[in-house]
């Protein structure tokens, strides 16, 4: 049996004019994680302090994605050549808003600006998974979920122990909705609640993923790292 974790990209850079990156604070989120599991994750008294290692490793084309990569790299003292596969990408939200919403958004600077832009992404988001609408450069829903799904199976069907894959709160969200069989309206939920550099671990066979836990943030389980519990 292998696990896969699945970590979601550290805070990128939301209403900046390139989202695509990440922001200082998703940086040290993701050093932080690396660092964690180096010096955290003990096989017990008969192994001398080694941490958790990793057979393959994972990421979209997303450089937000990449950047966390090589921030757990660093942090960690890996030396893990991520595979890239463009079906690890997130979903565009512009587009999925511009599919049910016909004026550009400008970037939201206020509360209730930020709470209208998420529930147009909500509404947007249900009514591509129903097939209502397909936003503008992107495929069918089911075509987009086989592209996350085809990674899963990859894994699934390797000889693998540990599995790194670095993603976005959509796929991931997408991964544990498939696996669970959940409905879309939840598989949204699960999406708008995942955080930044949160682990979700899987336990694989050939023929089976299991939930182990979702959405987790050990590397920040302390009062005075609070403030880099983050969610865009």
């Amino acid at each position: 049996m292998g696990t896969l974790y699945l970590v979601r990209h550290g805070q990128a850079s939301f209403g900046a004019d390139n989202y695509d990156q990440l922001s200082p604070l998703g940086r040290e989120q993701c050093v932080h994680l690396g660092r964690y599991w180096r010096e955290s994750e003990r096989l017990g008294a008969y192994f001398a302090a080694k941490g958790l290692q990793f057979d393959a490793a994972f990421t979209g084309t997303l450089q937000r994605q990449i950047q966390t990569l090589a921030g757990i790299c660093k942090g960690g003292g890996y030396s893990l050549a991520g595979v890239q596969r463009p079906g690890l990408n997130e979903y565009d939200s512009e587009a999925v808003i511009g599919a049910i919403h016909p004026h550009k958004l400008h970037k939201p600077t206020s509360k209730e600006e930020y709470r209208n832009h998420f529930r147009l992404l909500r509404d947007g988001l249900a009514q591509w998974m129903a097939g209502v609408v397909t936003p503008k450069g992107m495929p069918e829903y089911a075509d987009w979920r086989d592209g996350i799904v085809e990674t899963l199976d990859l894994v699934r069907n390797s000889s693998h122990s540990n599995v790194l894959i670095v993603s976005s709160g959509g796929p991931i969200s997408t991964v544990v909705g498939h696996i669970l069989g959940t409905s879309p309206e939840t598989t949204i939920d699960l999406n708008m609640r995942i955080r930044n550099s949160s682990v979700t671990e899987f336990a694989f066979t050939p023929k089976r993923h299991m939930l182990v836990t979702y959405n987790t943030l050990p590397h920040l389980d302390d009062k005075s790292l609070e403030s880099w519990i983050t969610y865009a």
